[in-house]
C-alpha cells in the first residue's frame, strides 16, 4: 500500500474518463431499416391469422330441449361394453318431433373436446335414438350377452353408441350402470339437449352433464319417467305412478302422471305447476309430451291438452279427438300419438277402429282448443298397430306402425306408403317409432331389435335405408 495519497501508474489510467467509439458509418440508418422491415412482416402475419379465424367463423354452425342425485349414485359403464335391459319392443320419440330450435353449444362443450369413444358392443339392439344435430346423435338398446356385461348388474347390458356424421359410423361410450331388469329399474329411452346435457330414462332416470363420459342416477323418489324431452336449455319429463312389471313393460299401470321440469345442467327436478300434478283417468293409462322452440303441449290421460311457454306454468288448453289408451312397451300412447308442426299447429293420429284400418288423423291450428279432422286420403295401404306420429317443421306428417311408414308431404291431399332406399326392404315387423330432425333428415327404430340397425330419411321421409349396422367393426 502507498501513502500521501499517491496512485499506481495502473489506477491512474483506470481513473481516465472513458471515450466510447463512435459506431461504423451508416450503422443507425441500418438500425432504422431493420425495425421498418419488422414491422411489415408482423402486421402481414396479423393479416394472414384475421383471414383464417374469419374463414373459420364462417364455416361455424350451431346446434340445433324438487328432488336431488341420489348419494349412491355411481358413474357409466365402461366404454367397450356398458351394456341395459332390453325393453319388449319399443322406443322413445327423439328429439326433432316438432320445430327444432338452434341452441349454441356452450364455449366450453365437452363435445369440442375428444368423445368418449371405443367399440360397440355385439349384438347392439337400439331401443331409442337422439339427435342433437344432422350429424351429432346417440342410440341406447341391449348389447353384449347377459352374465357377462360390464355393469352392476353383469345380466343388465344397456349399452350407449354415438355418431359424429349423420350415422354413417358408430362408437361405443359408456352407458348407466343400472341394477335389475325388474319393472321399476333400468333405462330404454335417451335424450341430449346438446353436446354437453343428456338424459336416460324408462323407468329409471339418469343424467350426464360432460357428454357421456360419466352418468349419475337421478333420485325419483319411487316414479317412473315415462317420456322426457328437451328444447332451448331444458327439459320436460312425466313422472308416473306405476305397479306394472318388467313382463308388461314398465310403463303399464301407471295410474298417475305429474309434468316436471329441470334446467340444462341441472339435477334439481321441480313440478311445473299444479294443474299437471296427479293427471289421471281413473285406471291404467299413459301420457305424452311435445315441445316446440317456445311452447310444450301435453296430451293428458283423460284426453286433456295442457300447454305453456318453455320456463312458464302450463294451463289446460282444450280437448283433443281421442284418449292416449294403454301404453305401447316404450312407454308411449297405444291409441294416439301427438306431433307438433309449430309453436301452435299441432297434428295427432288415433286409431282406427281395427288393428289393421288407418288411424285418424286430426290437425289444430289454435294450440290444441279446437280440431279438424284431416280429409287427405290414404288410398288402400297395409296397415298394423300405429307406434308414432312425427312432423317436420315445413308441415310434413309421417307415421310409423308395425307395417311400414307412410307421409304425407306438406299441403297434400294423399298419404304415400314409403318405399325403400338403396335397395333396402322395409322391415317387415315395420316401426315402433318415427321422428323429423329437419325437413329432409328423420330416423326410424324398426320393431325387430336384432336388425342391429336404425333407418333413416334424408328426402324429407319419401325414402328410408338402414344406416351403417351398430355392430363392432370387422
Amino acid at each position: 500500500m502507498h501513502g500521501n495519497d499517491e496512485h499506481d501508474p495502473l489506477d491512474q489510467w483506470l481513473n481516465q474518463q472513458v471515450r466510447p467509439l463512435p459506431p461504423p458509418p451508416g450503422t443507425f440508418a441500418m438500425i432504422k431499416t431493420r425495425a421498418r422491415r419488422r414491422k411489415l412482416r408482423k402486421l402481414a402475419v396479423t393479416v394472414v391469422s384475421a383471414a383464417a379465424v374469419a374463414a373459420a367463423v364462417a364455416v361455424v354452425v350451431p346446434n340445433v330441449t324438487s328432488l336431488r342425485l341420489s348419494p349412491s349414485s355411481t358413474n357409466g359403464a365402461p366404454i367397450a361394453d356398458g351394456a341395459s335391459r332390453a325393453t319388449s319392443g319399443g322406443t322413445q320419440r327423439p328429439d326433432g318431433t316438432g320445430t327444432r330450435v338452434a341452441v349454441p353449444k356452450p364455449a366450453s362443450s365437452p363435445s369440442a373436446l375428444p368423445q368418449p369413444s371405443g367399440p360397440v358392443p355385439a349384438n347392439f339392439q337400439p331401443s331409442s335414438v337422439t339427435f342433437d344435430s344432422p350429424a351429432t346423435g346417440w342410440v341406447i338398446g341391449q348389447a353384449g350377452t347377459a352374465g357377462h356385461c360390464a355393469n352392476a348388474n353383469p345380466d343388465i347390458c344397456t349399452s350407449i353408441a354415438r355418431t359424429d356424421d349423420g350415422g354413417k359410423t358408430w362408437q361405443g361410450g359408456p352407458a348407466p350402470s343400472t341394477t335389475g331388469p325388474s319393472g321399476a329399474t333400468g333405462v330404454s329411452g335417451i335424450r341430449f339437449l346438446d353436446g354437453t346435457n343428456g338424459w336416460a330414462f324408462g323407468p329409471e332416470l339418469w343424467a350426464t352433464h360432460d357428454g357421456g363420459r360419466t352418468w349419475t342416477a337421478v333420485d325419483t323418489n319411487g316414479a317412473r319417467v315415462t317420456d322426457l324431452e328437451t328444447v332451448n336449455g331444458r327439459a320436460y319429463a312425466l313422472f308416473a305412478t306405476c305397479t306394472g312389471t318388467h313382463a308388461s313393460g314398465f310403463a303399464s299401470d301407471c295410474t298417475s302422471f305429474t309434468l316436471m321440469t329441470t334446467t340444462a345442467s341441472s339435477d334439481d327436478w321441480v313440478p311445473v305447476g299444479g294443474s299437471t300434478n296427479g293427471l289421471t283417468s281413473g285406471g291404467a293409462t299413459s301420457a305424452v309430451l311435445v315441445l316446440s322452440g317456445s311452447e310444450g303441449y301435453l296430451l293428458a290421460p283423460n284426453g286433456a291438452i295442457y300447454s305453456g311457454p318453455i320456463g312458464g306454468t302450463w294451463l289446460p288448453a282444450g280437448t283433443a279427438p281421442c284418449t292416449p289408451g294403454t301404453p305401447q312397451a316404450s312407454g308411449l300412447p297405444g291409441s294416439a300419438s301427438l306431433a307438433l308442426v309449430s309453436s301452435t299447429r299441432l297434428a295427432i293420429a288415433c286409431s282406427g277402429t281395427t288393428a289393421t284400418s288407418p288411424p285418424v288423423i286430426s290437425v289444430s291450428d289454435n294450440g290444441g282448443a279446437s280440431w279438424t279432422r284431416s280429409t287427405a286420403s290414404w288410398g288402400s295401404p297395409s296397415f298394423g298397430p300405429m307406434t308414432s306420429l312425427a312432423a317436420a317443421p315445413d308441415g310434413t306428417l309421417v307415421l310409423a306402425s308395425l307395417r311400414g311408414l307412410y307421409v304425407l308431404p306438406a299441403g297434400g291431399s294423399q298419404w304415400k306408403t314409403v318405399g325403400p332406399g338403396s335397395g333396402s326392404a322395409i322391415p317387415a315387423g315395420g316401426f315402433t317409432y318415427v321422428g323429423m330432425t329437419s325437413d329432409d333428415q328423420g330416423v326410424a327404430v324398426p320393431a325387430i331389435g336384432g336388425m342391429h340397425e336404425i333407418w333413416m330419411t334424408f328426402d324429407g321421409g319419401a325414402t328410408w335405408a338402414p344406416t351403417a349396422s351398430i355392430t363392432p367393426a370387422s
